[in-house]
């Protein structure tokens, strides 16, 4: 498996590309479910919004672990 991108490329280990990426991906899904939330509120589904919202809560919670995992990282 020599082929891997492991920062040379980039300047960004793997590892610490991945948790930055993970981190993005979780506040992206926030905003996206923030549609969601809306579209099935608009069309009177309350089981829908609620099953989105805590969806969007969990991704929240990702990001916001990801955030101070990140922290620590850059600290250390």
């Amino acid at each position: 498996m020599g082929t891997e991108e492991t920062g040379q490329v980039t300047g960004t280990k793997d590892k610490d590309y991945n948790i930055i990426w993970f981190t993005e991906a979780c506040l992206s899904n926030v905003l996206r479910l923030e549609t969601y939330i809306a579209d099935a509120e608009r069309d009177g589904d309350q089981e829908l919004a609620g099953f989105f919202r805590r969806a969007q809560a969990e991704s929240r919670k990702g990001a916001e672990q990801a955030k101070e995992f990140l922290a620590q990282r850059l600290a250390g």
